[in-house]
């Protein structure tokens, strides 16, 4: 065996074996290039000569694909083995793995298949999942799903967890415990020092500012002069771009790109060493997960993308964030893992960052982790172990998506339909797609081609046609072509096993459309993918790698392929639509090609072809923040018929009575979810929806569209006194529960609104008697006390009648101080127990004090009151002593 390098984590190998040995579970935080990937691995699986082998296999769950492949490549080239032998890997659509594997690298989506299937893990000893720190949904997931497999079934499983930073705390107290964590072992990076620079982007013209693209590439090229250079960016289309711009300023260097949608060779060269120096242009792949061979300058851009979901709008998708503090360090480390370096960051230099990024469960759809929990009898998560719960809303919309698509029965668990949905490794909105285009008659293979790329709308290239682009990915002239045709015939052999699984299940395309909580998490053709967005949660498939199916001669595919393509938009629109039902969308707009979905949401189409069609089934659509329509990215073009097949359940035909435009509308309308196929006058509607409608209206316009006199408008600041001051019984009249009880059939409004059908009846109802009707339903004979307790005037001592304001905090009497000498102190109400604010006016009823308590008035205020008012105002009377004079209304002369 040759001799494993001498790596920073050699040195607590021993005692990790010991801890998990003693423990059952670890913690290992260890910054990239420590070894942690590659030597623990071998250790653990006894191939680093350290001792006799243990028994059972090791998986290493890795989050992306292309870091799976290297992983196992770089520990076979330390053995000095080919890949498949002692060590080997499986990801979606690619295996290479022996009878003498004792070290398996997979996805982390690839293993919750497996555990799904085989709770114990059968033969497995222990479990490495690398990079949680990262906090994808998929690993967190297993990681839960894990932890309750060693509770329940396998004690003696061993899992360890690495780190790239110190957040360990967490997965320490879930493998170990609260009150007893695991054990959590450090490993300090061999690292240079890197000096960090900013080079924001440039100001461009009106204003503006440069592409980040080219922000990226100029800075490239200042960074040759350290050496290699590995560039962050945020998705595919951007490192396209970058590297267009590159080819025009011609450096004197080789342009790599890196990513999860490559094929293998190239990744394999991006992560080789070259004769020159080389700029690789990479998404968030190469942050941790793998290592890029003589980098001495990272460029970063400081984006990234990660999946997000607009839960009230149906768009689910990638968007393109800010990096967080912890994920830029650990880019600008990739530099100094070699030697001395330097960090470009292409952003403003003292600008604010978030401290670590958010984990995925926080932001994603929920859809497919919900069926997980749902296969693995726990519907609702509860009970398990979490690093981070998922939010209950998401999860419920997740829930009610797989109840619509049949994936799980009223109570939660899973159907023989949620277990086929499963085991095809898609999305379950593409796994229906799938199942249900299959069931209406297309063929398997055409429409495997048509979810392929649904699933991964990066094939598509940056078309927004997706009946087009499949073509070209059929003839053979896209880039992504092979990839696709590999994509195709790998879900065609999983279809193949689900259906002979169980032959006697029979699919139904007219299954209920499901709420559109979100998307697969996909990237679009123009924002394109990051390895994150992607999961690999595909089924193994070890008959064949990406490319066409295995002992297919070229002529024959190519026949294939030509007939598959005169099946027509027909089918791609279908097969959309039964993915994304509530995406059907019809023209509303041609000249600026705005399109209603059914769900709702207004999108804008491209200028083009598309914007011709009189329906689209939209795959892909996403919105700007503050832009009013979402944007379509990519859909197939179709026509009414088609639509409404795909759409199907969401078809209502009905009596519709609703609060539109200021009043009442009454109709009877044909329609697909938001879109209206036909309408016409309801003239007879039902009374009960008349009256949700105004319920309607009065919750959208307030009660200002009842009649209030003066009177009613007294009464309620009178009631709403009384409920403030004295309570239960006395009811609440604000607005928010005047509303909240007119909702009640038996509540205030109850016999205005039996009789009621439009507006202009509602302006007719009178307030008032409503209002004390709902007071006498709530304190019965107390009702009689109102004028008491609360009255809606006051005697003052002249005899004058003068109204009390209850609109303000406390009740206020507006009075002339002349007309209440004679009172001895403040007047009461609420049966003595609230004073009145007494607002005393001058002669001219001008405001001259106000007081709550009028004896103090008199002794203290009222002399040098009298004195500015004796010489404003000499003809009226001023006593010295208020309390024993008369009051009066004019003059003393006139009295």
């Amino acid at each position: 065996m040759p001799p494993l390098p001498d790596l920073p984590v050699r040195a607590v190998l021993d005692e990790l074996r010991t801890a998990l040995d003693a423990r059952g579970g670890a913690v290992l935080v260890a910054p990239p290039g420590t070894g942690k990937t590659t030597l623990v691995p071998l250790a653990l699986a006894g191939l680093d000569g350290s001792g006799p082998a243990p028994e059972g296999t090791v998986l290493v769950a890795e989050p992306r694909r292309v870091a799976a492949r290297a992983a196992a490549a770089r520990m076979s080239s330390l053995l000095g083995t080919e890949v498949g032998g002692p060590v080997g890997y499986r990801v979606r659509g690619d295996a290479r793995t022996g009878p003498g594997t004792r070290v398996e690298v997979v996805t982390s989506g690839l293993l919750l298949r497996r555990l799904a299937g085989d709770p114990e893990l059968a033969g497995v000893s222990t479990v490495v999942l690398d990079e949680v720190h990262e906090r994808q949904l998929d690993a967190d997931l297993l990681l839960t799903l894990l932890l309750d497999a060693r509770d329940g079934l396998r004690p003696d499983l061993r899992l360890l967890a690495t780190s790239a930073t110190l957040a360990a705390a967490r997965p320490a107290a879930l493998l170990g415990g609260d009150d007893d964590p695991a054990p959590v072992l450090e490993v300090a990076a061999r690292s240079h020092d890197v000096t960090v620079t900013h080079v924001p982007p440039a100001r461009a013209g009106r204003g503006g500012t440069e592409r980040i693209e080219h922000t990226v590439a100029r800075t490239c090229l200042r960074a040759l002069e350290h050496g290699s250079v590995l560039a962050f960016l945020p998705g595919v289309a951007e490192i396209g771009r970058t590297a267009s711009a590159l080819r025009e300023l011609g450096p004197d260097a080789d342009v790599l790109a890196l990513h999860g949608r490559l094929p293998a060779a190239e990744q394999d060269a991006a992560l080789r060493e070259g004769p020159r120096r080389r700029i690789v242009l990479a998404t968030a792949v190469a942050e941790s997960s793998l290592t890029v061979p003589g980098v001495r300058a990272v460029v970063d851009s400081g984006l990234v993308r990660v999946p997000h979901t607009d839960h009230r709008r149906g768009l689910s998708g990638l968007v393109t964030r800010r990096v967080s503090r912890a994920v830029a360090t650990q880019r600008a480390g990739r530099a100094g893992r070699e030697a001395p370096g330097v960090a470009y960051r292409c952003w403003p230099e003292g600008e604010g960052l978030a401290d670590a990024p958010d984990p995925e469960i926080r932001t994603a759809d929920l859809t497919a982790l919900a069926l997980d929990l749902a296969v693995w009898g726990t519907p609702d998560g509860t009970g398990l172990r979490w690093w981070d719960a998922p939010p209950p809303g998401p999860l419920a919309a997740g829930r009610s998506v797989l109840g619509a698509l049949g994936a799980i029965d009223a109570g939660g668990a899973v159907t023989d339909r949620g277990r086929r949905i499963s085991a095809l490794g898609l999305h379950p909105r593409l796994a229906r797609a799938l199942l249900d285009g299959v069931a209406a008659g297309g063929d398997p293979r055409e429409v495997a081609g048509i979810v392929a790329v649904l699933d991964d709308d990066t094939l598509a290239g940056p078309a927004d046609d997706l009946t087009a682009a499949l073509a070209r990915l059929r003839s053979g002239d896209a880039p992504g072509a092979r990839r696709w045709r590999g994509d195709r015939d790998r879900l065609t052999g999983a279809l193949r096993r689900a259906r002979a699984a169980t032959p006697a299940a029979t699919s139904s395309p007219a299954a209920a459309a499901p709420p559109d909580t979100g998307s697969p998490g996909t990237g679009s053709p123009d924002t394109g993918s990051p390895d994150t967005g992607s999961p690999d949660t595909g089924s193994p498939d070890t008959g064949h790698r990406s490319g066409a199916a295995a002992g297919t001669p070229a002529r024959a595919r190519g026949r294939t392929d030509r007939a598959e393509g005169a099946a027509g938009a027909e089918l791609v629109a279908l097969v959309t639509g039964l993915a994304h039902p509530e995406r059907l969308a019809r023209r509303r707009d041609t000249a600026t090609g705005v399109f209603l979905m059914a769900g709702g949401t207004a999108v804008e189409v491209p200028p083009g072809p598309l914007r011709d069609a009189g329906w689209l089934a939209v795959a892909v659509a996403d919105r700007r923040p503050g832009q009013t329509h979402g944007r379509v990215r990519l859909a197939a073009p179709t026509d009414a018929a088609t639509a409404l097949r795909a759409g199907a359940p969401l078809r209502v035909t009905g009596s519709e009575v609703v609060w539109s435009d200021g009043d009442v509308r009454a109709r009877t309308v044909d329609r697909l979810g938001a879109i209206v196929l036909s309408e016409k006058p309801d003239r007879s509607p039902d009374p009960g929806a008349v009256r949700e409608a105004l319920v309607a209206g009065l919750r959208a316009e307030g009660t200002g569209l009842l009649r209030w006199t003066a009177g009613a408008v007294s009464l309620r600041e009178r009631l709403g006194f009384l409920h403030r001051v004295l309570g239960e019984p006395w009811p609440d009249v604000s607005e928010e529960a005047l509303l909240d009880a007119a909702a009640d059939p038996a509540g205030w409004l109850a016999g205005p609104l039996a009789t009621a059908r439009r507006r202009s009846d509602l302006a007719r109802v009178d307030a008032g008697p409503a209002l004390r009707r709902h007071v006498a339903a709530h304190v019965g004979g107390l009702a009689g006390r109102i004028d008491d307790l609360a009255p809606e005037r006051m005697t003052v001592p002249t005899g004058s009648r003068i109204a009390v304001d209850y609109s303000g905090a406390a009740p206020a009497l507006p009075v002339k101080v002349q007309e209440v000498f004679g009172w001895t102190g403040s007047p009461a109400v609420a049966d003595g127990r609230v004073p009145v604010v007494l607002h005393l006016l001058s002669p001219a009823g001008r405001p001259t004090a106000v007081t709550a308590d009028l004896d103090s008035f008199w002794d203290n205020a009222y002399p040098q009151v009298r004195a500015e008012l004796r010489g404003r105002y000499p003809k009226h009377a001023w006593p010295e002593d208020p309390r024993t004079a008369t009051p009066g209304r004019g003059t003393g002369r006139r009295r």
